[in-house]
């Protein structure tokens, strides 16, 4: 199975059919969605197409495909825009014998970890910053903002398939990658 990471679109129709083109070139199964998807937030600054309303309609169309969690600039507002459930802080999928606890950032990230077991991934976005590294006994990425890239990183994804977690940018290159412990 291969798992596509998507976060930080702040209501940018132009960055959301960058990611579902994402999708598609990759051939991903599903899209996880780490948080702030339709608002831009007061301290960004307004992405490029900011069209909240158009991503909503454009993410409705891949809702069966859809896992994602709630981002600080995420509200009940959003909920009722989207056909998928936004409004969780956190979720976890297993994957391959782990677990990956998905969460936007702003709550569980590297620095405030969640109880996780040997060879499990905390996954967040929210920094807009790409990150893969072990820590220890688990993993911590975040596959940076498709939008709103900071700190001269660029616009970027993660993709997870055979335990292999790449962040790649929206050219397809990859930008960090890290390969997973086998044998748990």
């Amino acid at each position: 199975m291969k798992l596509l990471f998507v976060s930080d679109i702040h209501g940018s129709l132009f960055y959301a059919h960058k990611a579902i083109e994402s999708f598609h070139n990759e051939n991903a199964q599903h899209i996880i969605f780490l948080g702030d998807i339709l608002y831009h937030g007061p301290r960004n600054p307004l992405p490029k197409d900011y069209y909240p309303k158009e991503v909503a309609n454009l993410l409705n169309n891949y809702a069966d495909k859809i896992i994602a969690v709630r981002g600080n600039c995420d509200s009940e507002v959003d909920q009722m825009m989207l056909n998928f459930p936004i409004m969780a802080d956190y979720s976890n999928i297993l994957y391959k014998g782990r677990r990956l606890f998905l969460t936007h950032g702003h709550i569980y990230n590297a620095d405030n970890i969640p109880n996780l077991s040997k060879g499990d991934l905390l996954i967040y976005g929210h920094t807009h910053v790409p990150r893969a590294e072990k820590r220890g006994h688990i993993y911590i990425i975040n596959p940076g903002s498709v939008s709103i890239p900071k700190e001269s990183s660029p616009n970027s994804y993660g993709v997870l398939k055979d335990n292999v977690f790449r962040i790649k940018g929206l050219d397809g290159k990859v930008i960090k990658e890290i390969v997973l412990d086998k044998g748990l």
